[in-house]
This record gives C-alpha cells, sequence and structure tokens, in this order.
C-alpha cells in the first residue's frame, strides 16, 4: 500500500459491463429545505468533486470497518418511524448533518413498495390502493438489505417511482456505513426489523400538520389533485396511522416531538450517536506489528523457491542504487516469476486430450470453468502498487478478468482507507487473485480481503500475491483470515516505526512511477 502525496486526491477508474463500481467516501451533503423525491432514494450523496474536464475526484476514504482480527464492526442502525409527512427524512438529515462523520447511508421504506400487479396498477391510478398498509411492502427484501448492510456488505436497493407507481430498472448500489439511519412510516411494523435497530426513534407530528404536508407535496411534486389525495388521506392514511403507526410508538427508545425543529431532542439523539461510534473506534495498525511477534510462519504460506535467479532479481530491485528503467525490468521479471508460482496453487483435475498425432496425453486442466467455458479466474489488485502486477497476470492467463482496489494511508491517523473499488461481476463465483506489491503490517491486505468477503467471495477462493512481505504482515493476514493462501517471493523479519520493511525496498510505488 502507498502513502499518498499530502493534500492529493485520486480520480475514478472507468466502468463496464462487467465490473461493480463503487466510489467510497461518502460525507452527506446539507440537507435540502424541500423534500424532492418522485422516486425513492438509497443512500446520502458521495463527497465528490467535478473537474472541467468531467473528472471525478473521491476527497474522502473509508476508515477500517472491522477489528485487528478481521471481524466486522457492525453499523450503527438508527429507525425512523413516524405518521406520513411528520418530517422524518428531515430528522434524519439534521442527525446525519450534526453528526459530521463520515459514512452515514440513508435507507427508505418507500424503496420497498412491493411490484404491483396490472390490476393493482389500476386501484393505484384511482387512489384506491392503500400504500399506507403493511401488505404494500416487501419486508423480506427489506430485512435482508438492512441486515446485509448492518454487516457491511454491498447491497442493491430498489429505486420506486412514485409517478408511475412501479420499480425503475437501475438500482440503488450501497456498501456499507459508519452509520444507517433507516426511515419510514411503517418502519417499526415487523418485530424482526426492529430488532436490527440499534436505537429507535418516533417523530410525532400534529396530523394538521402532516395533511398540510402531504397535500403540498403529492400536488406539487407528484402530480396529483387535491381531491384524490384527500380521498386517500382520509381512506387509507389516517386509518392505517391510527391502527398500524401510533401503535408503534411503543417500540420507541426516543419520541420526537415537533421533528427536526425539537432542538433539544436532536441535541441528545447525536450526542447518544456519537458515544456509541466512540465505543466503536478502530485504530489498530500500530497493533498489528507486535500481535503474533516470535510466531512461526503459518502452513498457508508459499515462498517461492529461492533459486539464484530469484535472488538476482531480488539483488536488483532491493539496491537503492538501481535506476528506474531497471527496477521496472526486474520487477516485472520476479512478477511473472511469482503468478507462475501462484497458479500452480490453484485446484487442477486430471484431463486426457488427443494430439495431433491421434495420440492420448493425460494431463492436467484448471477447475474453475464456468458452463459457457469461461474461466472462474479474476484478478484485483490493491492501488497503486498492485496495478504493475496486472500485465504479468495477463500474460499467462488469457481474458482474465480484472478488478482494482485502491486504498491509501491517512496520514493523519496512520490507518488504511478504501477510496475506491471496481470488482468484476459474480466475483462470488471466482477464484481471486489479490495483488500487492509489498505487504508490511497487513492492514491493507485485511481490508482489501475484507471487501472481497463481503462481496461474498468464499476465503479459501482467495489468493494473496506479493512480491515481498513482512512477517508481521504474513501473520496478521494468516491469524484473520486463515483460508486465504498467501504467495510471495520473501519474507521479510522487520517492519520500523514508518511502517516500511526492513531490509524491504524502499517505496515500491515511488521507485516504480518515478514519483
Amino acid at each position: 500500500m502507498d502513502r499518498p502525496r499530502s493534500g492529493s486526491s485520486q480520480s475514478s477508474a472507468s466502468s463496464n459491463d462487467d465490473t461493480f463500481d463503487s466510489s467510497i467516501g461518502s460525507t452527506p451533503s446539507s440537507p435540502s429545505k424541500t423534500r424532492q423525491r418522485t422516486t425513492s432514494t438509497g443512500s446520502m450523496p458521495v463527497n465528490v468533486l467535478k473537474t472541467t474536464q468531467n473528472r471525478t475526484i473521491y476527497t474522502a476514504g473509508r476508515p477500517p470497518w472491522y477489528d485487528s482480527h478481521g471481524e466486522l464492526k457492525e453499523a450503527f442502525v438508527i429507525g425512523l418511524c413516524g405518521g406520513s409527512a411528520s418530517g422524518k427524512t428531515t430528522v434524519a438529515n439534521r442527525i446525519i448533518e450534526a453528526l459530521d462523520v463520515p459514512w452515514v447511508s440513508l435507507l427508505s421504506l418507500d424503496s420497498f413498495y412491493k411490484v404491483l400487479n396490472e390490476e393493482q396498477h389500476k386501484k393505484a391510478e384511482e387512489n384506491e390502493y392503500n400504500f399506507d398498509h403493511p401488505d404494500a411492502f416487501d419486508y423480506g427484501l427489506l430485512i435482508q438489505t438492512l441486515k446485509n448492510l448492518k454487516e457491511g456488505k454491498c447491497v442493491e436497493v430498489p429505486i420506486y417511482d412514485f409517478n408511475t407507481h412501479a420499480r425503475r430498472k437501475e438500482q440503488k448500489t450501497i456498501y456499507g456505513a459508519n452509520v444507517i439511519i433507516f426511515e419510514g412510516i411503517l418502519s417499526f411494523a415487523k418485530k424482526e426489523l426492529v430488532d436490527i435497530m440499534d436505537l429507535r426513534i418516533f417523530v410525532d407530528t400534529d396530523s394538521d400538520i402532516r395533511l398540510a404536508r402531504r397535500l403540498r407535496r403529492d400536488i406539487s411534486e407528484r402530480g396529483r389533485d387535491i381531491e384524490g389525495v384527500l380521498k386517500q388521506y382520509n381512506k387509507f392514511v389516517k386509518p392505517s396511522f391510527e391502527q398500524f403507526i401510533e401503535p408503534a410508538i411503543q417500540h420507541a427508545d426516543i419520541v420526537v416531538p415537533r421533528g427536526a425543529e425539537n432542538d433539544v431532542a436532536m441535541e441528545l439523539i447525536v450526542q447518544h450517536v456519537h458515544d456509541q461510534l466512540e465505543k466503536r473506534g478502530l485504530m489498530f495498525r500500530s497493533k498489528l506489528l507486535m500481535a503474533h511477534h516470535n510466531q512461526p510462519l503459518p502452513d498457508t504460506l508459499t515462498v517461492v523457491e529461492n533459486t539464484i535467479q530469484v535472488q538476482g532479481l531480488h539483488t536488483f530491485i532491493r539496491n537503492k542504487n538501481t535506476c528506474r528503467d531497471e527496477f521496472i525490468f526486474y520487477s516485472q521479471r520476479l512478477t511473472r516469476i511469482l503468478i507462475e508460482s501462484a497458479l500452480a496453487l490453484l485446484p487442477f483435475e486430471d484431463c486426457e486430450v488427443n494430439t495431433p498425432q491421434n495420440t492420448s496425453y493425460k494431463g492436467r486442466k484448471f477447475t474453475g470453468r464456468s458452463e459457457d467455458g469461461r474461466s472462474k479466474l479474476c484478478g484485483v489488485s490493491i492501488l497503486r502498487a498492485g496495478e504493475v502486477m496486472e500485465p504479468a497476470l495477463c500474460e499467462v492467463c488469457k481474458d482474465i478478468r480484472l478488478g482494482k482496489i485502491l486504498i491509501q494511508t491517512n496520514l493523519d491517523t496512520d490507518e488504511p482507507e478504501l477510496h475506491y473499488l471496481r470488482l468484476p461481476k459474480d466475483i462470488e463465483k471466482d477464484h481471486v487473485i489479490l495483488m500487492d506489491a509489498t505487504v508490511a503490517t497487513g492492514a491493507a491486505a485485511m481490508m482489501a480481503i475484507r471487501v472481497l468477503l463481503d462481496h461474498d467471495v468464499p476465503q479459501e477462493n482467495i489468493m494473496l500475491l506479493s512480491l515481498l512481505m513482512a512477517e508481521s504482515g504474513v501473520h496478521t493476514v494468516a491469524y484473520a483470515f486463515p483460508k486465504v493462501k498467501i504467495v510471495t517471493t520473501a519474507v521479510d523479519k522487520e517492519v520500523n516505526d514508518n511502517f516500511h520493511i526492513i531490509p524491504g525496498i524502499g517505496n515500491f510505488g515511488d521507485r516504480y512511477f518515478g514519483t
């Protein structure tokens, strides 16, 4: 993992149809004064800058969401319930703004309306369909989505269009958070849903105010007429509030009268959440150095045979006087040897083929093939140094799919931060070769592996490749993820106070890219 230049930002890589793209590091924008919602939303917008060349630059990163053993630290989930137009979204935005922490996701119950059949569509157009009844929502999908979010996993959230009463084809991708705020009129309707929440808030607003807000919203934003809005309110909204929503106040930890206007309640909520987040604070990189001191190297580690050729290549790249051109040339040669050795550790099976002389040859072939013949093998590089290993991988694995994970060190905390990821589609079905040029403490490698696990890649299908590793990094990865295979060309014993491997090769990225 490379340390970034002071004050630098990173440009995103482009996406394609075969990859999952995500910018990392959301800092919520200031809440708008009016609620513009003709479609449901999945999360707060990410903190980005747009340049004149229409290039996107991400300005924040996601800190670790797991402990020094690689175990997940669940997100803090706040549930907001209240009547229609009670001000739940405004309260959510006030909380987000006051928290002033990165990685807050806003999830709305509105995203989980069920898909309507033809008869239900007709009723909806005539204001005869009850959108305020628990049966109108897909709670099975909602509960699983919220559970996955709390566990840090990637989720796809439906986008519901209130004008057409249908889900859009596109979905909103959310990948984890420190805090998740879930709001909706019936967010307390299911016990399994309530049990996921760490803090439950009921927004209590006068019924006349709620009706006035609903009239203004449905007429101006959703194109309804006043007669239709009042008809729907009296027939469905008011009875549902009295039957399902108002009784749910018993589940609330905090009741907020007057909604976001209640400054005292807002301050108490924000202070409570801050206290909880402090308990979940994760500052562990320095702990990794001594966590497994003087322990034998794990069985999951494979070190490439230390031939004269390997020793010679290390001599070139470790020499501080080696010029950049030679450093690039010899590190690429060493990378090729590393990858060739690592491929032999993949699962193979016996096979028999016919030669041009019409005789049989008993050989071996990689077992990871899909039904359409595609190799179920992909590579993922940890940017930026890991990216230099991609050409060697492509030279020996035809048509291999590649992904990228950008992890940088925060200069203030010395902790790794996740800034960007682009992973191949259906990566959970593949064997994954994870590449980083060097591994010192193992902090970046842990984060990258945690990302892969969050995307449902089995541990045993991950192989970490690095030209040079420190013993502390090997132990860190092996202890946290005992089924991950580790392959390197050399293991050095020490890491200094600046987290550099000793004797090491210096900053690989700086030497390779000439920065």
